[in-house]
């Protein structure tokens, strides 16, 4: 990993700004960097055949996966090769190019068979195995949205990311045993209400999470796989998604919960976030690599650095998926009255959520327009029920929506629902059964469905 440590150095006027910042922000025309780009781009970036300066760590596992041990070396290196995912995919299936080819049998199939026993290991243990796909917004040069992919997860992606959780764990504990401080990555269990909510979802589609136990991500998991393949995978994917708390960082170390792990610390990308430029610094000072560790002043400050970085971190993840929804509503706009298969993804009072297949964009549907009759909300079930047909909408439900309105300036899409499970809507009689409030007006429903929105992101 670049020494991002040895170029930024604690109290400087580089590292005041990357503390401010706290991370890179990603949008689908532009990236707004932690760091300038003669470092993120060129110094600290290990260009193919150029010497730079490095932390590495050697890690040894055996067949079964277990990291033996490992050990952290302040270096310089040389990359042998700058290679994307697919070109290494396309080797290991046995198309290699030129670049690929000299290095399949030293590097990529010993690396593949480390991964192997990776897979050996992650089963053990069992992190939390949500199936979310993640979209790509395909941009022309004069910034419209030409297109809406969703990204292929090839193993070749799946490798590095166990090698870099791999290294993350290693550099927990390598400062756990020298006695350091350090910032950990900490993701906590779900409440005991979230968890509750979940079982009700569960239960209405016939499915079980076990109660009465110690929470494990391997009993969310077998719930995951009980809902696979089935009319409510989507349903329980979301379902569970919604239960997790949030993760940050934090001086106390109360461990992984989505990754199953006791010990974990940012470490692999101190280019794009400041967390791991302070596990880099904390290294150095462990093994007195250099003046250039943690500071006095920093290690006072930790937990206002952990409070900090947490709270520009989910700033950043707010205003990449409110760009996203503004690029999508904008591309969507020129198909206004068109109709499109979706699936529901959230739940309110005031309406239903709902994700398009096509381009993962999400809409409202107001409860105003649903049917003629009066639905009850239910926060534990996540569902709306009429009172007169039994409809009950739920998330993971396939529906068919016709898009109703499209605002690119705030993001927001009305959608009207058509179908519920290849059914048309029942129709109620359009009285008023029960003591229901009065139903919103449209413009009230978009306010309240904006500031929900935020919040469930």
């Amino acid at each position: 990993i670049a020494d991002v440590a040895h170029y930024v150095t604690p109290g400087s006027a580089l590292d005041r700004e990357a503390w401010k910042r706290g991370n890179s922000t990603y949008f689908p025309d532009r990236v707004v960097p932690m760091l300038p780009d003669r470092l993120s781009g060129d110094l600290c970036s290990l260009h193919e055949g150029v010497p730079r300066a490095c932390i590495a760590v050697r890690m040894v596992l055996d067949a079964h996966g277990q990291k033996i041990s490992h050990r952290f070396t302040r270096a310089m290196m040389k990359s042998a090769a700058s290679l994307n995912y697919e070109e290494v995919q396309a080797a290991i299936d046995g198309k290699p190019n030129d670049k690929t080819k000299p290095l399949l049998t030293p590097v990529l199939e010993p690396l593949y068979a480390a991964y192997d026993a990776l897979k050996t290991a992650r089963k053990h243990r069992q992190p939390l195995d949500l199936d979310l796909p993640e979209r790509k917004i395909v941009l022309s040069d004069e910034g419209k949205v030409v297109s809406v992919d969703f990204r292929d997860r090839l193993d070749a992606h799946k490798m590095i990311e166990e090698f870099m959780v791999l290294a993350n764990v290693a550099a927990a504990e390598e400062l756990v045993a020298k006695r350091t401080p350090l910032l950990f990555r900490v993701h906590e269990e779900p409440s005991p209400e979230k968890l509750e909510s979940l079982r009700e979802v569960a239960q209405s589609a016939g499915l079980v999470l076990a109660k009465g136990q110690v929470l494990q991500t391997r009993h969310l998991n077998n719930l995951l796989e009980q809902a696979e393949g089935t009319e409510f995978d989507e349903q329980i994917n979301l379902s569970t998604l919604r239960s997790m708390t949030q993760a940050y960082y934090g001086q106390e170390n109360f461990g992984h919960f989505g990754l199953a792990l006791k010990n974990y610390a940012h470490f692999t990308s101190p280019i794009r976030r400041y967390s791991d430029l302070i596990v880099h610094r904390a290294l150095i000072s462990a093994n007195n690599w250099g003046k250039d560790g943690l500071s006095d002043s920093e290690i006072e400050r930790l937990e206002e650095t952990a409070k900090h970085i947490s709270e520009t971190e989910r700033r950043s993840m707010m205003a990449e998926r409110d760009t996203t929804d503004r690029y999508l509503a904008s591309y969507l706009s020129e198909r206004v009255g068109a109709e499109f298969n979706a699936r529901i993804s959230g739940i309110a009072k005031f309406g239903v959520f709902a994700r398009l297949d096509e381009t993962g964009a999400d809409g409202l549907i107001p409860i105003r327009t649903i049917g003629r009759e009066y639905y009850r909300f239910d926060p534990d079930s996540q569902t709306l029920t009429g009172e007169e047909t039994g409809l009950t909408l739920g998330l993971g439900v396939s529906v068919t929506v016709r898009l109703a309105e499209a605002v690119p300036v705030t993001g927001g899409l009305t959608l009207e629902l058509l179908t519920v499970d290849g059914k048309a809507l029942p129709k109620g009689s359009g009285g008023r059964r029960g003591k229901g409030p009065v139903r919103r007006k449209a413009n009230k429903s978009r306010k309240k469905a904006a500031k929900v929105k935020r919040k469930r992101k």
